[in-house]
């Protein structure tokens, strides 16, 4: 005899960590940046509600985009924390980070279209390589290793 499945149950940090794929620290870690949440039992274990699998594919999805966590964890403060995020939500959250890898993707277009010719011409030139010193600021500053000076 099976027992039935009660989907109100909440979910330990080790059930979180085999449906999701995600490690146990990662999750403690999600936590610790407020993109996840739990309660303590009387036990003081961590308990996490069932949505919690949801916000977790949607991290993780963000995460291989390329999102950055302080971005995600900013989407994520704008959905109801008492329920999964739904399509509409996904909408709504991938239509902001779309202009962003757009602009990163012109951002790394160019750098590459420099890169090429950088190979192309082979100079290195340290005053006018575009991707070493575009414009030769450095020479505005005059002598001295000024790259070595910034933090």
């Amino acid at each position: 005899m099976t027992t039935p499945i009660n989907f109100h149950k909440e979910l330990t940090v080790g059930q979180v960590a085999a449906r999701s794929g995600v490690a146990v620290t990662a999750l403690h870690f999600y936590e610790t940046k407020g993109l996840i949440k739990s309660t303590r039992n009387q036990g003081n274990q961590r308990r996490y509600p069932r949505e919690v699998l949801r916000r977790v594919a949607l991290i993780k999805v963000a995460q291989r985009l390329g999102i950055p966590l302080a971005e995600i964890g900013e989407a994520l403060k704008n959905l109801p924390q008492n329920r999964a995020p739904t399509a509409a939500d996904w909408k709504t959250l991938s239509a902001q980070w779309s202009r962003n890898l757009d602009e990163r993707i012109d951002q790394l277009i160019a750098l590459r279209d420099r890169l090429t010719g950088c190979i192309g011409c082979g100079c290195l030139s340290m005053e006018h390589c575009p991707l070493r010193n575009q414009g030769d600021v450095l020479g505005k500053r005059g002598p001295g290793a000024h790259l070595l000076d910034e933090p």
